[in-house]
């Protein structure tokens, strides 16, 4: 009877060993709100151009993500990239990397220009991304489902 109960166990532990899954999947490091969205802006604080003549034809657009630190999206017409550091509420931008060189007006350069000004975020409870300057917001975005 023992014999049979240890290789009851053996069979057990063996099997449990060999379905070992190895895939990997990235750690999130806060499981906020901010992250693997697409968030549209809809408002800017700070231009003498009304929201609509600063972006014509397309939004500006951010997705956060956490596995490595950045943020990606289009700034209206030109694509961009650039680092965050994100602790409790504060938050800022590293410098906007490589993008392409179109010139679509004053809108996307306001638009970066802002991010590397802002130190705050929140999210309300209609769900919209606030970015500020200490507790003044200055850009709202968003959620954009994605297909």
């Amino acid at each position: 009877m023992k014999k049979i109960s240890l290789l009851l166990i053996m069979i057990v532990a063996f099997s449990c060993g060999s379905t070992k899954n190895t895939e990997t999947i990235p750690i999130k490091k806060d499981s906020g709100v901010l992250y693997d969205h697409l968030w549209q802006l809809e408002y800017i604080s700070g231009t003498r151009i009304a929201f609509e003549g600063l972006f014509p034809d397309k939004k500006p657009e951010i997705t956060f993500y956490d596995t490595d630190d950045l943020v990606r999206g289009n700034a209206g017409c030109n694509g961009y990239s650039a680092t965050y550091t994100k602790e409790g509420d504060n938050i800022s931008f590293g410098d906007p990397g490589p993008s392409t060189m179109m010139y679509c007006g004053e809108g996307e350069q306001q638009f970066l220009n802002m991010m590397q000004k802002i130190n705050r975020y929140s999210v309300d409870a209609d769900g919209k991304l606030n970015l500020m300057i200490d507790d003044i917001p200055m850009m709202r975005f968003k959620k954009i489902e994605q297909p």
